[in-house]
């Protein structure tokens, strides 16, 4: 099935760590810039980490310094790792596809924009 599959999330204690995945699956030859999202019940999405055309990320200030992205061109996935969690990074996990690396413009119609989400829960 063609799609972003998001996986990784989970139950940590607060300084812990988590590496979510996003793979494109479904699809070999299709391959985009990713961005992350996260949200809480009652909130609206946030962006968590966004890469310019460049391929430069921005990272939003509440994660500055403890969230990396890095990407596995060979598996069609990216990753965030995310360390010294906090309780207020308790949220569903989102990726975004963006800008087209490698593909054609049924890459565009065929993968859908989001990935379906991984829970992250942080306590203190």
């Amino acid at each position: 099935q063609v799609g972003l599959v998001e996986s990784g999330g989970g139950s940590v204690q607060a300084g812990g760590s988590l590496r979510l995945s996003c793979a494109v699956s479904g699809v070999q030859h299709c391959s985009f810039d990713m961005s992350w999202y996260r949200q809480t019940p009652g909130k609206e999405r946030e962006f968590v980490s966004v890469p310019d055309k460049d391929g430069v990320t921005t990272y939003a200030d509440s994660v500055k310094g403890r969230f990396t992205i890095s990407r596995d061109n060979t598996k069609n996935t990216i990753y965030l790792q995310m360390n010294d969690l906090k309780p207020e990074d308790t949220a569903m996990y989102y990726c975004k596809r963006d800008r087209l690396r490698r593909g054609d413009t049924w890459c565009l119609r065929a993968v859908p924009a989001w990935g379906q989400g991984t829970q992250v829960t942080v306590s203190s």
